[in-house]
């Protein structure tokens, strides 16, 4: 019978090896890691725009996903005063590459309002432009968030793709599992018909203004509030660098 040194031991060199191993496995897995979370990332940002992509994103290879990026995809980040920022100054952030696809929106919503940063993309295709922005907010269980893809009029939505992390199946969950509630917003304008900012009204019970509001999901009123809240504040944020390109043009 082995004493309980042995024992001790056994298990603290066995701890060893397992520890090593892991450590070994997360740093080669890494790039491959970080390759596939930034496909997916792209993927959701193309979701929003997927009637002017003319084909379902889901059907698109992780290559073809890259190269719509590369060719037709233009990424920008600016400040809470609509100002483009450089990649050194988005560096600053602690983004490695100062890229807007390396912008996590979790991490700005915890900075200081005034001090956040903004990815922005910008697809071109066939003369058209359609402005990307990332918007965050809460919903019933936790965070929520999208994508939502504007006219180079900035007020029209040509589309909207959502995602969040804690939803109930069948009710908040529908934000991202039924196509339906994102199909809603195409179309729809953020400002009203007398000029102002309305965003896009999530009505429990049914839209009754065509112009600016969707139906709410049945049994899911917080998480259909999160998401007005979300797209009020989220999109507003972007406001200053919109009108500086209108006043340019």
């Amino acid at each position: 019978m082995h004493s309980t040194g042995y024992v001790i031991r056994f298990i603290l060199i066995i701890t060893a090896v397992v520890a090593l191993v892991l450590a070994f496995m997360a740093t080669a897995l890494k790039p491959v890691h970080d390759m596939n979370e930034a496909i997916y990332n792209k993927r959701a940002i193309l979701s929003a725009i997927e009637d002017p992509l003319g084909q379902p994103v889901s059907e698109l290879t992780d290559e073809e996903v890259q190269e719509i990026f590369d060719s037709s995809v233009e990424q920008k980040v600016i400040d809470m005063d609509g100002d483009v920022l450089s990649n050194d100054e988005v560096m600053t952030h602690g983004y490695a590459d100062g890229a807007a696809e390396d912008v996590d929106m979790a991490k700005e919503r915890k900075r200081p309002e005034s001090e956040r940063f903004l990815p922005l993309f910008v697809y071109e295709n066939g003369g058209e432009k359609y402005y990307i922005v990332s918007v965050r907010g809460n919903g019933l269980w936790d965070e929520i968030w999208g994508n939502i893809a504007l006219e180079d009029d900035f007020e029209t939505i040509a589309g909207a793709a959502f995602d969040h992390k804690g939803e109930t199946p069948g009710l908040g969950a529908e934000i991202k599992d039924n196509p339906n509630f994102s199909e809603q917003f195409e179309g729809k304008k953020i400002y009203g018909s007398d000029g102002d900012y309305t965003s896009i009204v999530v009505r429990k019970g049914g839209a009754k203004n065509d112009r600016n509001e969707v139906d709410g999901i049945s049994g899911a009123t917080i998480t259909a509030n999160g998401v007005q809240e979300m797209l009020y504040r989220g999109i507003k944020y972007y406001e200053p660098y919109f009108n500086s390109i209108s006043t340019a043009n």
